[in-house]
């Protein structure tokens, strides 16, 4: 196991570790204001993180993204499922959800400073407002794309509302609603960090343009870098909560593997009997 998960990790990391080699030594001798040698972003990086605000402007915008983020999704999920579940709903909602979805989110930051100020409750909304349409139009889709044998099956059996909507529709559903949600996790991040640059006295957005107005280029660099990181990590959160929820869809169930072991070194007999035979 330890050795599958180590293997797995080298073929996702070792282009990435080259990129950051080369990156290190290509600009080790470089002159350019505005492309500072990578060590120096490093080390302005760190001391951002030592002697200056980063601590805590990271921590701003993780609680605003993950705010906005978990509101879109429990709102995406139960508007997409009553939605999804009413054809009528559908029909009537269908140019409402194009509208708003062929809009862009950013539009509306001069709007909500304006109503409601530079506080954390706007910059919350703001993302909501971007991150809520990708998890509601997948949740949609995964909802009216369940089989109808699936749906007829469930009322042969006169299985209850709540039941059947724990048990076969989210089920169903579920794939669809986690691609929403990655879809929505960089859009949570983009508009938060718009939000921030645009008017907010914290946050990686505030960090970098501030770094930008002082004419700091390396910190300006390291911010950037550090919230591309930062997006990273949470993908590769999300994804492991996606394992977890979905372990029937990603993977076999543990009874096939088991099965799958005991009967393989009676297969691999077999083979080799074959071969011997030939």
């Amino acid at each position: 196991m330890k050795t599958r998960t180590l293997r797995s990790l080298a073929v996702q990391l070792w282009l990435p570790a080259v990129v950051l080699v080369v990156l290190w030594f290509s600009t080790a001798n470089s002159k350019s204001f505005y492309f500072p040698p990578f060590s120096e972003v490093l080390v302005a990086l760190r001391d951002g993180f030592v002697e200056g605000s980063l601590v805590g402007d990271i921590a701003f915008s993780m609680r605003n993204v993950l705010a906005g983020l978990v509101l879109a999704t429990v709102v995406g999920i139960l508007l997409g499922f009553l939605i999804g579940e009413s054809r009528s709903l559908r029909v009537a909602a269908q140019p409402f959800l194009d509208y708003l979805r062929a809009t862009p989110m950013v539009a509306f930051i001069p709007v909500i400073i304006l109503t409601f100020g530079i506080g954390a409750a706007p910059k919350v909304f703001l993302i909501f407002l971007g991150a809520v349409w990708p998890i509601l139009l997948n949740t949609i889709s995964g909802v009216h794309g369940i089989a109808t044998a699936v749906r007829e099956s469930a009322r042969a059996y006169r299985i209850p509302a709540a039941l059947r909507l724990r048990k076969v529709l989210l089920p169903a559903a579920l794939p669809q609603i986690f691609a929403g949600i990655r879809i929505s996790l960089s859009v949570a991040i983009v508009m938060m960090i718009v939000g921030e640059i645009y008017g907010s006295p914290h946050g990686l957005g505030h960090f970098i343009l501030d770094a930008g107005q002082r004419f700091q280029v390396k910190d300006t660099w390291a911010g950037t870098l550090l919230i591309g990181v930062i997006g990273y990590l949470m993908t590769l959160v999300l994804l492991g909560i996606e394992r977890v929820c979905l372990g029937w869809y990603v993977r076999r169930p543990p009874r096939m593997r088991r099965q799958d072991r005991r009967l393989a070194p009676a297969a691999r007999q077999e083979d080799e009997s074959r071969f011997a035979a030939v």
